[in-house]
């Protein structure tokens, strides 16, 4: 996922639409999407700031977090364990 786009951009961006520029003209002048302008401009009526949201999936639970304890037993057990071995290994489990 891509870094959100810097707060004085959003800032100017809108800032360029209030004083009556159009949403098009804006996008070029700062070479950004116009989704990008209408986001900002809908996101600043809907809240009153320009904060991006969070990102990512908001803490970890990836599909093998229940075998999180199971996989580092198995690594200490043999420390030159390959992935592609422990890969196979944890399909054979499931």
């Amino acid at each position: 996922m891509g870094k959100p786009h810097p707060m004085e951009l959003r800032q100017r961006v809108v800032d360029h639409v209030a004083e009556g520029n159009t949403h098009r003209s804006t996008a070029e002048r700062f070479r950004v999407s116009v989704k990008f302008v209408n986001d900002m401009v809908k996101l600043k009526a809907a809240t009153g700031g320009l904060l991006p949201k969070a990102q990512g999936n908001g803490g970890g639970h990836g599909k093998l977090a229940g075998l999180k304890d199971w996989v580092v037993r198995r690594i200490d057990e043999k420390r030159d364990l390959t992935a592609a071995t422990l890969a196979a290994e944890i399909a054979a489990r499931r």
